[in-house]
């Protein structure tokens, strides 16, 4: 703890507070905690950058004497090896940085700024780690710490140390919140004095704890995503050991929530009290309420998806709480035993997750990650930040580090924010160069591949997929989107550059894997197959023929489910831009075989790792989501034109399937709300759609009757507000501007 005090003697204009602590901090004026943020500030690569928070502070002051308080904690500034860890560093012991800045109305200024002047004393957070959880000691409680008139004459005066080397920068992302409380949904004593609650809802998060007893007396709290066949908490697979000890002060009912932690987790276990009002011994604590809650990124939310098939809806929210779940200040794989930016999920899951949240200001912060962590010989990691390097190919894969160049194409492409392509160009044009020092006559063959594809071993490395595919495909990928941002950025030569690249790649490639005598890829198997449909590496006259391929594979498969969390991204775009939704449809309507449905028919209430919800790996996972995008751009059909920048020329083109009967739709773009609320019956489709303002939209339909179809009740022939074409494809075209229509079309048999 940090606390300095300080007299406001004239009439105060504005005041506002600067602070960083690393790890993470909380800070207080005259008692009350400032701001609701968690884990602040954002984990970086500290000695690149440093974030720090700027707050208005003026109400919170109060002429005469003020006190200033601050309490830092570890976070992954300082990983201690106490308890589970996934990796041990240390840049240093935790230490904040801040200034108060006081304009008073006389036109002066004066700046309360940290110092050796002030005084500092351990707090009753007695442990804490990132992986391992946090004790906390209620005796130790100095009540008034953080008010003026404390006496802290035992206190040291704080101590200035080394700084951590990073630049100091402004946090632009939205602050981690416990958005949403979830109260318990059973309890129940399972021997040896223990006691699990269940919250029916594995999410990320910590606890609040309403608790009363003696003095002295401790409590331990074990959260886990599993139980045991006897009823306890299973850590095996999300970090073990990882808990939390509070002791009590013995007075009254007692509240703590743990402040620089946290775990993914359904189930705790609470040992050494039982629940208030049961039949229990005197003697012991009793719990008198236990909330989880659920902490992440508070970016605002743009998507709401609903269906008339239940399973859908079902498979809706369990990505979506994988997709909260991870989104904290970077993108986390998981949150337990992990928590590290794992970077592939960032461009596959992209369209998935900003479809549901505004992640603008997030991924100009993972650019900002990616930037600190590039290395000296261009490489970008496959983490970022990066704090520590893994061996074994998990810190080279090309499927990975795309993510360098894919995310400034997609902030431009969803937010038409081109500054991200100009930030990021030295790191880009230094990874491009890193990839063709690689590749052998352009031919990436190394990394993890297809990660996670259903293969006939334990899922890992691809299995049925050769990694040289995905990786040169990608690579592809990577210079064709170079060529794109090069124009945009208006580099002209780069542009031709990067396109000679792509070509060459994207030729080799074909030489490489394609069988123009079968029309199949490599091993044909539905990466291999979907990835060049959907990156344009296959040659137009091949485009059908190798779709039919991949089709007939599916269904010659039973339509099971393979892909990784590489290929299925690619795969679910593949079948809906194909006009195979239904098979897409058959594919994960079921739960009878490894996908969601099987997630969910196991009790999965979030995406797991596997497709298999594998009780050995984390049953909280944000990769395999990619279904996601299906629901809004397939289902629902909401989309931009090829063309369009942050939705400026929209597209409302929903896929149609036999076994949906209606859906209901809604995106926040950044020109506005997007509405595609659909249903058929009786061989019409009736078509609710809201265009913002200032915008355009094409509405496509497939099989529909020009002839027999209206808007809001008037044919749609004849009108100056809206033009239709029936194109080549089979569908029928309906261009409109901003605002709301209610189209009644007649749907010819198909």
């Amino acid at each position: 703890m940090l606390r300095t005090e300080f007299s406001i003697d004239k009439p105060l204009a504005s005041a506002r507070l600067f602070v960083c602590g690393l790890g993470q901090y909380e800070a207080s004026l005259n008692g009350e905690t400032i701001g609701d943020s968690f884990l602040a500030p954002g984990w970086t690569r500290y000695e690149k950058t440093c974030l720090y928070n700027t707050f208005d502070v003026t109400n919170m002051l109060h002429g005469g004497p003020n006190a200033l308080g601050v309490i830092v904690g570890n976070g992954f500034y300082n990983i201690n090896r106490e308890r589970y860890r996934k990796l041990v560093i240390a840049y240093g012991m935790p230490k904040a940085i801040c200034k108060l800045s006081l304009d008073y109305a006389d036109g002066t200024h004066e700046a309360i700024v940290s110092s050796p002047e002030w005084k500092t004393a351990p707090s009753p957070v007695t442990f804490t780690s990132i992986y391992g959880g946090e004790d906390y000691d209620a005796r130790l409680e100095q009540p008034g710490w953080n008010k003026a008139g404390f006496d802290d004459s035992n206190w040291r005066p704080a101590l200035e140390v080394r700084a951590p080397g990073g630049d100091l920068t402004a946090e632009i992302d939205f602050p981690l919140k416990a958005e949403e409380r979830i109260e318990v949904k059973s309890i129940r004593t399972i021997g040896g004095g223990s006691t699990l609650y269940d919250f029916g809802q594995n999410a990320s998060g910590v606890f609040e704890l309403k608790v009363s007893g003696q003095k002295g007396q401790a409590v331990t709290l074990t959260p886990g995503e599993l139980i045991n066949d006897d009823g306890r908490v299973n850590q095996n697979a999300s970090g073990h050991p990882h808990q939390y000890t509070y002791i009590l002060k013995g007075e009254g009912i007692e509240t703590w929530r743990p402040r620089f932690t946290y775990y993914g987790f359904r189930y705790i276990q609470a040992d050494g009290a039982s629940p208030a009002g049961g039949d229990v011994s005197a003697e012991t604590p009793r719990i008198h309420e236990l909330t989880m809650l659920h902490t992440r990124n508070s970016e605002p939310a743009t998507g709401r998806f609903e269906c008339s098939t239940p399973l859908f809806n079902r498979i809706d929210s369990l990505i979506q709480w994988a997709i909260k779940s991870n989104l904290q200040s970077v993108v986390t794989d998981c949150p337990h035993r992990e928590k590290l930016g794992w970077l592939e999920q960032t461009h596959l899951m992209g369209s998935a997750i900003h479809y549901n949240f505004n992640i603008h200001l997030l991924y100009k912060q993972l650019i900002q990650d990616m930037i600190d962590s590039q290395t000296e010989d261009g490489l970008v990691p496959d983490i970022a930040p990066e704090y520590v390097f893994f061996d074994g190919g998990f810190r080279d894969s090309p499927e990975w580090g795309a993510a360098a160049v894919i995310l400034p194409w997609m902030v431009y492409q969803w937010y038409g924010d081109a500054d991200e392509i100009e930030h990021a160009w030295p790191m880009m044009t230094r990874y491009m160069d890193y990839l063709g020092n690689k590749a052998d006559d352009h031919i990436l063959s190394h990394g993890l591949g297809d990660w996670y594809d259903l293969g006939p071993n334990f899922p890992g490395e691809a299995q049925l997929t050769p990694k040289a595919l995905t990786a040169t495909a990608t690579y592809y990928q990577d210079a064709d989107l170079m060529s794109r941002m090069a124009d945009v950025s208006g580099r002209g030569a780069e542009a031709k550059q990067y396109r000679a690249l792509a070509d060459t790649i994207r030729k080799r490639f074909n030489e490489t894997f394609y069988n123009s005598e079968t029309h199949v890829y490599s091993t044909g198997s539905q990466t291999a197959m979907a990835m060049p449909l959907c990156n344009g590496m296959v040659d137009e006259r091949d485009r059908g023929t190798v779709m039919k391929k991949l089709v007939e594979s599916i269904h010659e498969s039973g339509n099971a489910l393979t892909a990784g969390d590489v290929g299925f991204h690619y795969l679910v775009q593949a079948l809906q831009d194909g006009g195979a939704s239904q098979l897409l449809y058959d594919m994960t309507a079921r739960d009878d075989a490894p996908g969601y449905g099987f997630q969910l028919k196991k009790g999965a209430t979030a995406l797991t790792e596997s497709w298999a919800a594998l009780r050995e790996v984390s049953n909280n996972h944000l990769m395999l989501g990619h279904l996601m995008d299906w629901l809004y751009r397939g289902l629902a059909g909401i989309d931009q034109a090829e063309d369009s920048i942050a939705y400026n020329r929209i597209v409302i083109a929903p896929n149609l399937v036999s076994g949906i009967e209606w859906v209901n739709a809604s995106f926040e773009s950044p020109k506005g709300t997007i509405e595609s609320n659909w249903k058929q019956e009786n061989g019409r489709l009736r078509l609710h759609v809201r265009i913002p303002a200032n915008t355009s939209a094409e509405v496509r339909v497939a099989n529909a009757e020009p002839g027999q179809s209206s808007e809001s009740g008037k044919p749609l022939s004849g009108r100056d507000d809206i033009k239709t074409t029936e194109n080549e494809d089979g569908q029928y075209r309906i261009v409109i501007g901003s605002g709301t229509y209610d189209f009644d079309l007649a749907l010819t048999a198909h």
